[in-house]
């Protein structure tokens, strides 16, 4: 059963030097044209695969939140008007702290959106001017409260560890700066430098001054203390929340479960079917006008290729694998069919087999690629 739906909005006011996500300048783009397209994929994917009420909605990018207030409306009532969200269902707009107006909030709230996630990266005004974000800190703290006013009381942060020039002082003064705004969630991940980003160019040329692994590292272990002394609880490698404010959306990544892809570059996991979309915004609009789904690539995942999906994705989660479901789902045991790999990772004591469940351990949470990669075994 489909549980969730990913919308992307893929257009920045600006374009922050780390991202590799499918982006387009707002400037001069066809945005209506675009929500057009959007709503009509949304119905052209329902005819073809009809859906029952959804446990969430996630609307990321890009920049959702760099959409006028007309257009903002005009998306949600699309949403609405076709996509059925469960009565205590989760609904999740990514925001921009430097352009969420009072105005904008309302429209998100009056819509129903419940959930705010926004991507703040760092309080240090000097590194995030270097990581190529254009809000400040007060922004941060403007966008939040002004939130809260509204009405919204589920808002999550997303932070970044391992930025260029940054050192634990500094990460720590991010922490405690964050922890003041008393949000429901966070999420703090590592840089990773990624192709056909500016920092990836800067990097080649040698002039991408990083931390280094171990202080990385430090970074993390800090990261996860504090979070745990201010009493938010790690359900997920990267993530953090008070009790009972766990990602939905999320989670329906990290169990493995099936969700729709909407807008260009989107991907979707419908019925053992990998999807993803026409990313530049002509390919991804020129089928739809011609009533066709805008689909680039299209993998059927074979038997083998669900059961290590099941593992690396569910690794993730602290709980881990749930040998009982894994059995459930796809008839077979776990134990039995990872013995060596889950036997070699007990040895490095990067995983445990405890009370039904294969989890990472906190040596295994430093070095999960290695762990992942044990279950990929075509």
């Amino acid at each position: 059963m489909i549980q969730a739906a990913y919308i992307h909005i893929p257009f920045c006011e600006h374009i922050c030097h780390y991202c590799d996500f499918n982006k387009v300048y707002l400037k001069g783009q066809p945005v209506d044209d675009y929500i057009a397209a959007l709503e009509e994929e949304i119905k052209l994917t329902l005819e073809e695969t009809p859906a029952k009420a959804l446990n969430s909605i996630f609307v990321g990018g890009g920049t959702p939140t760099a959409l006028n207030e007309k257009q903002l409306e005009r998306l949600c009532r699309s949403i609405s008007d076709h996509l059925p969200l469960q009565d205590e269902g989760e609904y999740t707009f990514e925001a921009n702290p430097g352009d969420l107006t009072e105005d904008k909030l309302r429209v998100l709230f009056e819509s129903g959106v419940n959930r705010l996630s926004f991507g703040v990266q760092s309080f240090n005004d000097e590194l995030l001017k270097r990581i190529g974000r254009t809000h400040k800190a007060e922004d941060v703290f403007r966008s939040v409260e002004a939130a809260q006013k509204v009405g919204f009381h589920n808002i999550s942060i997303d932070l970044i560890y391992g930025l260029p020039g940054q050192t634990l002082e500094d990460f720590n003064q991010t922490l405690e700066a964050s922890f003041s705004l008393e949000t429901t969630h966070f999420s703090g991940y590592s840089l990773i430098i990624e192709p056909k980003t500016i920092f990836y160019q800067l990097q080649n040329k040698g002039k991408l001054p990083l931390p280094t692994e171990d202080d990385e590292a430090a970074m993390y272990d800090l990261l996860m203390n504090r979070m745990e002394s201010h009493g938010y609880h790690q359900y997920e490698i990267s993530n953090f929340s008070k009790k009972g404010y766990e990602s939905r959306h999320n989670l329906t990544y990290w169990d493995n479960d099936c969700y729709y892809g909407f807008g260009a570059g989107a991907h979707s996991y419908i019925n053992g079917v990998r999807r993803s979309n026409y990313g530049p915004l002509k390919k991804y609009m020129t089928p739809i006008h011609n009533h066709e789904l805008p689909i680039m690539d299209e993998m059927i995942l074979s038997e083998k290729e669900k059961w290590e999906e099941e593992m690396f994705l569910g690794l993730r989660k602290i709980q881990g694998v749930s040998i009982n479901h894994f059995i459930e789902k796809f008839g077979k045991n776990p134990l039995v069919m990872f013995e060596s790999e889950i036997k070699q990772l007990e040895k490095k004591q990067l995983i445990n087999v405890t009370d039904g469940f294969i989890s990472l351990t906190k040596k295994g949470l430093f070095l999960g690629n290695e762990v992942f990669q044990a279950f990929l075994i075509s």
